[in-house]
Parts: structure tokens; C-alpha cells; sequence
């Protein structure tokens, strides 16, 4: 049974208010869009964001990666090893810091970038807003996630 929004005592509380379910929904959302487009290249949307950064950048640390990503070593290597079984990557401990492992792209990870090319207009097109409105909204969630980052970071360092 549904209460008239001014009968609810807490509006805050209701669902449709919830901003972090707005995000979480259409993250879900978007990643959906992308999988038939990532299954032709034999990636999951996890592995074709470190894709993207690995073809930015060309080679970086798993640390690199992982702050570029938001994520942490034990999530990005079982990621990074089915990269390399699939011959797309090449792991390689730091002969000068043992700790470090660096990562880099082989020709068939270069190559998957050609097949990729066109995945971002295909989701942008799938999304039926316009450019301008698209760059707004990555302008502002990119705002958003620097402030929330930051935040977490602050309280982190307040409960040491």
C-alpha cells in the first residue's frame, strides 16, 4: 500500500529521494548498455576499464591502476590475471621493488583498441540525450566523485 507523499513522515527516506540509488541504478543501467558491445571483444566492463587506462597510458603499476580505477590490488588482480590469460596484458614484477608490479599492454591488447573505438558514441547514442547534456553530467558527476573521495579520505584519517 502506497502513502500520498504528504502522509509519508520522512520523505527523505523514500526511495525516489535517494540520490546514491539514482547513481547505483543507472551505473547498472549503463553497464548493461556496454555488455553486448564488450562481448564482442571478450572483455567485462571491469576488464575494458583497464583496458582504457592501460591504452591512455601504455603501461602503469597495478597502485597506478588501482587509483585510476578507485580500486584496490585484491580486486584488480583477478582482473589482470584473466587479462594476461587472455594474452591482452603482461604482468611484470619490478626488478628494483619487488612490490611493484608493472603492467603493459601486447600487440592483441593494442590491436582490441581498434575494435573499440566505437563503444563510447554507441552507449552515448544509446543513452538518447544530447552531447552537451552528456558533457554536464560527466562534468558534474566527475565533481562529485572528487568531493565524495575527498570526504571518505577525511573521515578516514579522523577515525585514526
Amino acid at each position: 500500500m502506497t502513502t500520498d507523499s504528504n502522509e509519508y513522515p520522512h520523505p527523505q527516506l523514500k526511495l525516489e529521494n535517494q540520490l546514491c540509488f539514482a547513481i547505483y541504478a543507472s551505473s547498472r543501467e549503463m553497464t548493461k548498455m556496454y555488455q553486448p558491445l564488450l562481448d564482442r571483444l571478450g572483455v567485462t566492463y571491469s576488464q575494458y576499464l583497464v583496458m582504457i587506462v592501460l591504452w591512455e597510458q601504455q603501461e602503469c603499476t597495478v597502485k597506478e591502476l588501482g587509483n585510476a580505477l578507485y580500486l584496490d590490488s585484491g580486486t584488480l588482480t583477478p582482473l589482470l590475471k584473466r587479462l594476461e590469460a587472455a594474452g591482452l596484458i603482461i604482468r611484470k614484477r619490478s626488478t628494483e621493488d619487488e612490490r611493484k608490479v608493472h603492467i603493459t599492454l601486447t600487440e592483441a591488447g593494442q590491436q582490441l583498441q581498434e575494435q573499440a573505438v566505437n563503444i563510447p558514441q554507441d552507449v552515448m547514442d544509446g543513452t538518447c540525450m544530447n552531447t552537451k547534456k552528456l558533457e554536464e553530467l560527466l562534468g558534474e558527476f566527475k565533481q562529485l566523485l572528487h568531493n565524495v573521495h575527498q570526504t571518505n579520505i577525511e573521515m578516514a584519517n579522523n577515525k585514526s
